[in-house]
């Protein structure tokens, strides 16, 4: 059976996002939004959603311990309007790291098709996906493509957290399902997220009697069907054309972004 086109664009485009969390220039010029990588994480990633409690941002991450964003949201040290500034200056440093940029004309193109496709993104439900659908196109092409690709990811990672509730899976079981899977290494997943050892043992105990392969499989397919729209908007022909732009930006994306890391997206 060929790969969904949502889950094909998914791995094509979440490396290009990725890259703020994980680029060296990037990470030099988030510095200044908190003291620990977690308070820098959470002060980007909920910048769009503008002041809002911590109960708010854990709803929408899904998956990660409330003390967790709770600590990381007080330690951040500026306001959500400059967490934004600081992430696009961020991003325009990490794209910088890449030692394989394509030229400009590919990215600005790239940028144009990846817009429209987030534009056609539904909103109802998705909260993340919303928000950053809501900001305004940077300037230039490759931030651009970098708030387009974040949009469309947010709409994903919103459809995919649907996609748990709907199948009856709590957020440590969901990530006791990417270990299973291979998606992403255990000791990262549950350090990062907070993860306490009797919470990880009880949603292993319970997954063990729901076949968790079949559920795994049938969580990945709804969030595909969920995170479809962009692209039967753009048609087939021109998310081809978008696929072509974004393979070698995403292998000069692999070389920064780990191999095994804790946003469940393999090589």
């Amino acid at each position: 059976m060929p790969e969904h086109a949502a889950r094909r664009m998914w791995r094509l485009y979440e490396p290009v996002h990725a890259l703020i969390y994980f680029a060296p220039g990037s990470l030099r010029a988030t510095e200044d939004l908190g003291p620990t990588f977690w308070s820098r994480y959470v002060a980007q990633r909920a910048a769009p959603l503008g002041s809002v409690p911590s109960a708010v941002v854990t709803a929408a991450f899904g998956g990660f311990a409330p003390d967790r964003i709770a600590e990381a949201l007080e330690a951040v040290a500026v306001t959500p309007a400059v967490a934004l500034e600081r992430r696009l200056r961020g991003i325009d440093a990490a794209f910088r790291d890449l030692e394989e940029l394509p030229d400009d004309g590919s990215v600005r193109e790239a940028a144009d098709l990846a817009w429209e496709a987030s534009r056609a993104c539904e909103d109802s439900g998705r909260v993340l996906g919303a928000a950053n659908r809501a900001l305004p196109r940077p300037a230039d092409p490759h931030l651009a493509l970098w708030q387009a690709t974040t949009t469309l990811r947010e709409h994903r990672g919103d459809s995919h957290l649907a996609a748990l509730t709907v199948h009856g899976v709590s957020p440590v079981e969901s990530h006791v399902l990417k270990v299973l899977a291979g998606e992403s290494p255990e000791r990262d997943l549950r350090l990062g997220r907070r993860v306490r050892d009797e919470a990880w043992e009880a949603a292993r105990d319970r997954l063990a009697a729901r076949d968790p392969v079949a559920l795994h499989a049938a969580v990945e397919d709804a969030t595909d069907r969920a995170a479809a729209g962009p692209w039967e908007a753009l048609g087939p022909e021109r998310t081809e054309r978008l696929a072509a732009l974004l393979a070698p930006l995403t292998e000069a994306c692999w070389m920064i972004v780990p191999a095994h890391n804790p946003i469940g997206l393999t090589r």
